[in-house]
């Protein structure tokens, strides 16, 4: 069978590796052009082309899939089956149309649980106990195909978006591998999405990450959590970004302080307290701007930080 890939980060990349073992010919890797990365700005390729080239696999970078010319070199490929994972174009009615077995997308949740760019992230943030992937037909909605399989994945209490990540391309993986022989004899049954039951789970920014300590601790530390390692959260100290990779929330049940919210109110030998809207933020592991990722034992060190330091002001607020 010959399929065309359609994938462009990390996880795309993991679920192409896994489908590379299996008896099927894969003729040609979609994935989105080189773009500019780091503090270089210097054009870098995606993992999914990485991985392709170095496997020999042709490789086709459109800036738009859906303009004609595109299209036509997919058409050329001569699928039987299109598989997408984290493409970052939505496709035309022109490339689904083209193989005869359809294309079938590996989506990061359980849909129609988040919908949508982000939904490793949002599942974390949103406070879920539980995730996982589902393999469905693409039509030209966005992740509004038919179900055709699901697996889930529970989410850990000390759960990343970067450790969650990698659980979910793994269990993507596998589930597409496990679902393809059923596609092909028709023996998996096609379910219908009902309606989305949360929020549309969007684009991450950069600005997301700055933490509102008027929040309460719980979904400060969920941030934390799921925006680890991209954008990453962070707060001001005296002009200065500082970087908050693990806290612990620490609930007091009161919804009124006596403290300032963003108020360091302790500090400890290898970490410091802060007043959230509601309950406490317990800081152990952090970055200072410029520097290195470090242990709060270490940032207290050599950063002295008083009780009753307000955290959280802009250079741009002062």
């Amino acid at each position: 069978m010959r399929i065309v890939y359609m994938g462009t980060p990390e996880i795309a990349a993991t679920i192409l590796e896994r489908l590379l073992k299996e008896p099927y010919e894969v003729v040609l890797a979609v994935t989105q052009p080189d773009r500019p990365k780091g503090r270089g700005k210097a054009l870098a390729c995606s993992p999914v082309k990485e991985l392709a080239v170095s496997r020999g696999i042709p490789v086709f970078t459109p800036e738009k899939l859906r303009l004609p010319e595109n299209v036509e070199v997919i058409r050329e490929a001569a699928p039987d089956m299109i598989v997408v994972a984290a493409f970052g174009q939505i496709l035309p009615k022109s490339v689904l149309d083209i193989p005869r077995y359809g294309c079938i997308n590996v989506h990061a949740s359980l849909l129609p649980k988040y919908r949508g760019a982000a939904p490793i992230q949002w599942s974390i943030l949103d406070g879920e106990s539980e995730t996982g992937v589902t393999i469905m037909y693409m039509n030209e909605g966005l992740d509004t195909g038919d179900i055709i399989a699901q697996t889930v994945v529970p989410i850990d209490p000390e759960e990343t978006g970067g450790s969650l990540h990698d659980k979910l391309a793994m269990a993507g993986a596998e589930a597409l591998v496990s679902a393809i022989p059923g596609i092909l004899d028709g023996s998996l049954e096609p379910v219908p999405q009902g309606e989305m039951t949360t929020p549309y789970a969007k684009q991450l920014t950069k600005e997301m990450g700055r933490l509102d300590f008027t929040w309460d601790a719980a979904k400060i530390e969920r941030y934390v959590r799921g925006l680890d390692p991209w954008p990453g959260t962070y707060t001001y100290r005296d002009g200065q970004m500082l970087k908050i990779f693990r806290v612990i929330a620490e609930a007091d049940g009161e919804e009124t302080v006596s403290a300032i919210q963003g108020t360091v109110i302790e500090v400890r030998r290898d970490a410091f307290r802060i007043q959230t809207g509601c309950g406490t933020l317990l800081v152990t592991e952090v970055q200072p701007q410029g520097k290195r990722r470090m242990s709060a034992e270490e940032y207290l060190r050599g950063y002295r930080l008083a009780e009753g330091t307000v955290l959280g002001v802009a250079p741009e607020e002062v």
